[in-house]
């Protein structure tokens, strides 16, 4: 069987409850930087979306494929929820990700 990399699905945003940018990725430290150095997305580009504020890791990165698709269809209040929920002050967890 093949084997497939992990992947992750993060979420970006200008400030607390500010715009939103659902995303996927294989390797969320690079990501990451790219956005914060304006060459990630046009999208986080235009909006100035610099702060990871959600991070979800899955084993295989098709299953990481899947959860981006479904949750960029969920109601704004249901991914603000999820925000709040696993990072209440809207932390930016850039920092964080040195420890991964």
């Amino acid at each position: 069987m093949e084997r497939v990399k992990g992947g992750w699905v993060y979420i970006m945003t200008n400030g607390a409850h500010g715009t939103l940018y659902i995303g996927v990725t294989a390797n969320l430290p690079a990501r990451i930087t790219r956005h914060r150095e304006g060459r990630g997305s046009e999208f986080c580009r235009e909006h100035g979306l610099v702060r990871l504020v959600y991070a979800e890791r899955h084993d295989d990165i098709r299953d990481a494929v899947a959860r981006e698709k479904a949750m960029k269809k969920w109601k704004r209040q249901w991914k603000l929820r999820l925000i709040r929920r696993l990072n209440p002050d809207w932390r930016d967890l850039y920092e964080d990700l040195t420890l991964l």
